[in-house]
């Protein structure tokens, strides 16, 4: 009997100690984070962030404080762009050079959303792999080949378009090109042929 009765009070025991020494339950779920980064301002990006903006955000930004624009014409199958999205436009130099002197924009050359600018409405057409948006295809003026970078002046006037995949060390000087104006006084031909000869020459040393 004594035995039977040390057995239930130890049972008893067993239970209340697991009951306050085992933690509840986590029932609660995941919450997905919502990127911001539309939401910010330059200054409040880290380093290494490029604020970028819809070509309608970038048009009214620059109504107010005028700048050149940066247009990456991508699509979404596009590996070249998105190698540039990983290792070009996340280097600290290119960030912020992009954040101070453009409105740097994401133009998805394939969107079907319609842009209207200067008073025309710009939409998606037919053709191609996967048709193409009628904005894309003016700017690029038919040449359609990803990625592309084109750059305006603050007057939407074409400065220079620049088709291809660029490195951190390759995009720097085309970002000065446009954003120092030297097109005033050298074509595009001429200055990027003395860039290749330079990073050649750089290269070998």
């Amino acid at each position: 009997m004594n035995r039977n009765l040390t057995l239930i009070v130890f049972c008893c025991i067993s239970i209340v100690i697991y009951s306050f020494c085992t933690p509840p339950a986590d029932n609660s779920t995941e919450v997905e984070t919502t990127d911001i980064q539309s939401e910010k301002t330059p200054e409040q990006l880290n380093a290494n962030q490029v604020k970028w903006y819809t070509w309608e955000e970038a048009i009214e930004a620059n109504k107010k404080n005028p700048k050149k624009l940066f247009v990456d014409v991508y699509t979404n199958w596009c590996g070249w762009c998105k190698v540039m999205d990983k290792k070009t436009f996340t280097q600290k130099e290119v960030a912020t050079y992009l954040n101070k002197h453009f409105y740097p924009i994401k133009l998805n050359a394939e969107q079907k959303e319609d842009i209207t600018f200067r008073g025309k409405t710009f939409s998606w057409k037919e053709g191609g792999r996967n048709g193409v948006h009628a904005l894309a295809y003016s700017i690029l003026k038919g040449k359609l080949s990803y990625p592309t970078i084109v750059y305006l002046d603050s007057k939407y006037d074409i400065i220079a378009t620049s088709p291809g995949y660029k490195t951190p060390k390759t995009i720097m000087p085309e970002l000065t090109y446009a954003a120092d104006e030297l097109y005033r006084k050298t074509k595009w031909e001429d200055y990027m042929e003395k860039v290749r000869v330079d990073l050649e020459s750089e290269s070998k040393n």
